[in-house]
């Protein structure tokens, strides 16, 4: 019997394009693979055991005989290539049309609820990563006390400020209004806040970023997990990704070793239920990206070595961000789907998931909650019982 279920998403953790890659402009996308063969290969011995080598061909992983997890990739039906879109599909959540995408930029209507809002022009408006945004405009942005304004180019904006600008509570209540106002009229899923600090010619993110998301329109995971009177606690980002629906409390962190720490040290304080943990591991450039996930991978036996019966470790992403693009946006890729758990299955292959629901349906299922009107359960292949 499963009691104890520790979900995993790290952020851009892609291996693979998507068959319908082609329409996002990620044809030829490998996140993983293309990062190893930038820094000359990844030594990850811990995601190694869990079978990583069996999902794909990335420079320093083996594909290891003997596996202590089962293996396979997750694929995505929604629309997007978003957190919102794959979060949303890995607890029960499929959108296939999706209006509002912001590919050609934030709409005007948008700009001006934000800058109404705010009391203040916004700078940069446009489609690019946070660190290309922070570089670009961090001295403008600081002299000015403009914030900074952008987009990935899903249904987002991201709003920047400069802790000498702008305190974090006032950014958030600022990001608040806005969000709420803004998507009376448009497709607007989510307006983030994010605090930055440091110098204004190399600005950082800092501790406090905060989500606003619309809720999603249908039944998920975590609604069932809820009225089944199970324990549900997130760590990181994803309380806000669902607006903080299903959750029994939220616990937010300065980053993603802070996530997987604090994960650590609730296990001897949470006897049943989800811990839900979103790990923002990968910065722009492959370098730091590349030692982040090799740090996550050392930190693992941590987690691994207290487990107990009864335990359950889903491990995976929740879309690509294949630094090797020169926008380092977010890809559409396949995901790994990285399982393991004292008395369950080893070395089984779970193959090619048509869709993300089928973690969902799996978690519901383990931790006996209803079943969600999407996803196939894999639990019998890892012998749940």
């Amino acid at each position: 019997m499963i009691n104890r279920v520790f979900v995993f998403v790290i952020d851009g953790f892609g291996v693979g394009p998507l068959p319908d890659a082609l329409d996002y402009g990620d044809a030829d996308v490998h996140s993983l693979a293309h990062l190893a063969d930038t820094v000359g290969g990844l030594d990850l011995p811990n995601l190694e055991m869990l079978g990583l080598g069996h999902v794909a061909q990335i420079a320093g992983v083996r594909p290891m005989d003997q596996v202590t997890g089962c293996f396979g990739r997750l694929g995505f039906t929604s629309r997007g290539n978003d957190s919102v879109s794959g979060y949303w599909e890995m607890n029960g959540v499929v959108a296939l049309h999706r209006e509002g995408a912001y590919r050609t930029g934030i709409p005007d209507r948008v700009i001006s609820v934000i800058e109404q809002t705010f009391g203040r022009k916004v700078i940069g408006q446009r489609m690019a990563s946070m660190e290309t945004m922070l570089r670009e405009y961090g001295t403008e942005h600081v002299s000015s006390g403009a914030p900074i304004l952008w987009t990935d180019g899903g249904s987002t904006c991201y709003i920047a400020a400069h802790d000498s600008v702008m305190a974090a509570p006032v950014l958030h209540q600022r990001c608040r209004d806005a969000w709420r106002e803004a998507k009376k009229g448009e497709a607007l899923i989510r307006i983030v806040a994010q605090p930055v600090s440091g110098e204004p010619a190399s600005l950082r993110a800092h501790v406090g970023r905060k989500d606003f998301v619309t809720e999603p329109p249908a039944v998920t995971m975590l609604d069932v997990l809820n009225r089944s009177s199970q324990i549900t606690m997130g760590i990181g980002k994803v309380a806000d990704l669902f607006s903080g629906r299903g959750f029994t409390r939220a616990f937010p962190v300065e980053s993603a070793m802070a996530a997987f720490d604090e994960t650590v040290g609730m296990l001897n304080k949470v006897p049943r239920g989800l811990l839900y943990v979103s790990l923002n591991l990968f910065p722009e450039q492959p370098e730091p990206a590349a030692a982040a996930l090799q740090e996550f991978d050392r930190r693992l036996p941590a987690l691994i070595d207290k487990l107990r019966a009864g335990d359950l470790v889903i491990l995976t992403g929740d879309h690509g961000r294949d630094l090797s693009k020169p926008d380092k946006l977010p890809t559409r890729e396949f995901v790994p789907l990285l399982v393991t758990g004292p008395n369950l299955a080893h070395g089984v292959d779970l193959g090619d998931r048509d869709s993300a629901a089928d973690l969902g349906q799996t978690v519901a299922e383990a931790l006996r909650a209803e079943r969600l009107p999407v996803g196939e359960s894999f639990g019998d292949a890892l012998r749940l019982g």
